[in-house]
């Protein structure tokens, strides 16, 4: 058999390479040189390493959205909550256009606004510690809310209109809480105290430092603020007017808590006492059924630092006292007692305290039940300050620590009747 005849010319053979050969014959090629570097060079391969590892993790940390870039500082945003309401109180979101009736399950949101009725009152707490008590005919809305990843805080909330009293927690430092009034800004420091009052109509802006320190930038100027100084100012004024507040009394009798009791009689006689104020000509007092005096039982002047009020009936009070100068001009409300008026010898009746699952927010955790009518409630020591007709109650702590913890819950009956639950929480 004769052997095939080559014609002249170039001949082509085709060698079929797949994809995963190719990436296998580059892989070997690699670790073969990386095995004669290492041998060569151990310590600089053993740094080159390391680095293309961190590069690698910064890399797939950015795709994926896990972390900010180098030197950046992703803020996220946050929500502030109810923790009284009193009365007719509004709520409208910033993406929507209607309004809606305050509630303790809607979270308040930068953008958001919350506007109180002639006897509404309401608290909002934000996450930082800081708290509004939004008086009544008042307007405020919610500027900013939010964290960084060093766990810095920014909050803003402008005063539209009305009065708001404010204050600040310990909070990290880099941290912000600002009150927009009027194009005023105040910004307070850790620990501090500030009532805002706005009126927009009368033209009439203040900003008073009860505790604390802060400051007030407005057209460029700054004030400082310490204990019981504040700003003025009128739209056209280019500057503000610092003056040295009117501090006000100090409650005496009845004492923050105390029982009164009654010796039968349906209605008791109490003294009302507080410490005398330089420079104020009068005085004035006021008593009411809730912690936030959005009605009051009694409002009068008197000339002296103690009255005596006749014919206060079984229950709890509240109660509060101003000074006023010869101009008129008020001092800031005193701290507000709380005493009750309790029949002697009536026994102590059995007290019911049902609680609902607990409900964390990050370092807040939300505490709702159910208690006799007419008992009040103690969280961690502090009063729940509004318990409903049913004996509901709705209650956000103050930020707790990282770590275990223990919510104690105690009610308790003007009676004395006393239920207590503890339950523990782990704050991450």
């Amino acid at each position: 058999m004769s052997e095939p005849i080559r014609k002249p010319g170039i001949h082509i053979a085709w060698t079929t390479v797949t994809y995963r050969s190719v990436a296998l014959m580059i892989l070997a090629g690699a670790l073969v040189f990386f095995a004669a570097v290492r041998f060569t060079f151990p310590q600089f391969t053993e740094s080159s390493l390391k680095a293309a590892g961190s590069v690698a993790n910064r890399a797939l940390e950015k795709v994926a959205g896990m972390a900010p870039a180098v030197g950046g500082g992703a803020t996220t945003a946050q929500q502030a909550h109810f923790t009284a309401l009193d009365g007719t109180v509004k709520v409208k979101k910033g993406n929507g256009n209607s309004w809606m009736n305050a509630d303790y399950n809607i979270p308040l949101e930068k953008g958001d606004v919350v506007q109180t009725g002639s006897e509404g009152m309401a608290k909002v707490v934000f996450n930082d510690g800081t708290s509004y008590t939004v008086k009544q005919d008042s307007l405020i809305v919610i500027q900013e809310n939010s964290a960084n990843d060093q766990q810095q805080t920014n909050v803003a909330v402008a005063v539209s209109t009305g009065t708001v009293d404010l204050s600040t927690a310990t909070y990290s430092q880099g941290s912000k809480s600002q009150v927009i009034v009027a194009g005023a800004t105040a910004s307070l420091a850790p620990e501090s105290a500030a009532q805002v009052h706005n009126d927009p109509k009368a033209d009439q802006h203040e900003i008073l430092m009860k505790k604390g320190a802060g400051e007030v930038t407005r057209n460029g100027e700054t004030v400082q603020l310490a204990n019981w100084e504040k700003v003025s100012f009128q739209a056209a004024q280019p500057h503000m007017e610092k003056e040295k507040g009117i501090g006000p009394p100090t409650p005496i009798s009845p004492a923050n808590m105390a029982p009164i009791f009654t010796s039968g009689e349906a209605t008791k006689d109490v003294e009302f006492s507080w410490t005398p104020m330089a420079n104020a000509v009068g005085y004035r007092l006021r008593i009411s059924r809730n912690p936030y005096f959005s009605s009051t039982l009694v409002d009068k002047r008197i000339n002296t630092a103690d009255v005596t009020v006749t014919s206060l009936g079984e229950g709890a009070y509240y109660w509060m006292v101003q000074s006023y100068d010869s101009t008129g001009a008020e001092s800031i409300e005193s701290e507000k007692n709380r005493f009750t008026i309790i029949p002697k010898g009536k026994q102590a009746e059995a007290i019911d305290l049902e609680l609902d699952p607990f409900i964390q927010h990050g370092h807040v955790i939300e505490v709702t039940g159910k208690t006799q009518v007419g008992a009040r409630v103690m969280v961690n020591g502090r009063e729940v300050p509004m318990i409903g007709s049913d004996g509901s109650f709705h209650y956000f702590t103050p930020p707790l620590p990282t770590g275990e913890g223990v919510i104690t819950v105690t009610a308790q009956t003007a009676q004395g009747g006393v239920n207590t639950q503890q339950k523990k929480v782990i704050i991450q």
